[in-house]
């Protein structure tokens, strides 16, 4: 929680906290005590970061997930980067994941090199990598047991190449509009249905690329707001909110309404 599309960065700490404190919580009463929650802390310094990690850890997060600041791209040098992630996990009282979302980091890409340095740390035990780059996410998989370093795909259109190299799975934005459906594509892929697994990716690539269409995080609370009956379709500025009827007729908001009154048909 509190990624990208969870508008971390939009968030007073108070608000943070509240947030994390709620989902804990609503987790426990419904007895999903052993459900990880894995709190975005990522902010512009050290000194925040870290803030941000003590916060989560008493509002019951079970990890945190740091971006690697971006105020100043030029001067974030690998050895920047590294002291900044092994200070960060040095402090935090939770293990913690690295973030490497180039399109939120000002385009700041972190290589498998830099993430195989700090997958060394103690207390640095995953990473997410929302750049999509399957070669990257192989080259981790292949030298880390998912033990002490899980890999996750950030992206939905990339699920099954994921886990064929090894991912422990995705932390997606899709998965919001379609939980259902990433479900069965991960039960057909346990069970080696390799073929049918690759025509449902075939349709979560389309669908990646549509909710990037249709007012992208403003969209996606919309839909989610329209179809699942929660939260709403409210956005902070910068943001722009989304109004779905100024997309009617728009082929990718028919795409996601096709594949949602399919989720909404699908029995697990």
């Amino acid at each position: 929680m509190q990624g990208s599309n969870g508008e971390a960065q939009h968030l007073s700490h108070d608000e943070r906290k509240e947030a994390i404190r709620l989902t804990r919580q609503t987790l426990n009463e419904h007895g999903y005590n052993s459900i990880l929650v894995i709190a975005g802390t990522g902010a512009q310094s050290t000194r925040e970061t870290k803030k941000l990690c003590m916060d989560a850890h008493a509002a019951g997060a079970s990890h945190a997930l740091v971006l690697t600041p971006s105020t100043w791209p030029h001067y974030m040098s690998t050895e920047n980067i590294l002291r900044f992630h092994r200070e960060v996990a040095d402090a935090s009282p939770i293990p913690t994941m690295i973030y490497n979302f180039p399109t939120v980091t000002a385009g700041l890409d972190l290589d498998s090199e830099i993430i195989s340095a700090l997958a060394g740390h103690p207390n640095i035990v995953g990473t997410k990598l929302s750049c999509g780059n399957i070669g990257k996410l192989h080259r981790l998989t292949s030298q880390f047991n998912t033990a002490t370093f899980a890999v996750f795909a950030g992206r939905s259109d990339v699920l099954v190449q994921g886990l064929v190299s090894g991912s422990c799975g995705a932390i997606p934005a899709l998965v919001n509009i379609l939980p259902k459906h990433h479900a069965r594509l991960y039960a057909l892929w346990k069970e080696g249905n390799i073929q049918n697994a690759m025509q449902l990716q075939a349709e979560f690539g389309h669908a990646d690329w549509a909710i990037s269409k249709v007012g992208g995080i403003g969209g996606i609370k919309a839909i989610v707001n329209k179809h699942w009956g929660y939260g709403g379709s409210t956005v902070r500025g910068p943001l722009k909110s989304a109004n779905l009827d100024s997309f009617a007729g728009n082929s990718h908001l028919d795409l996601l309404e096709t594949l949602i009154a399919k989720e909404k048909a699908l029995v697990l």
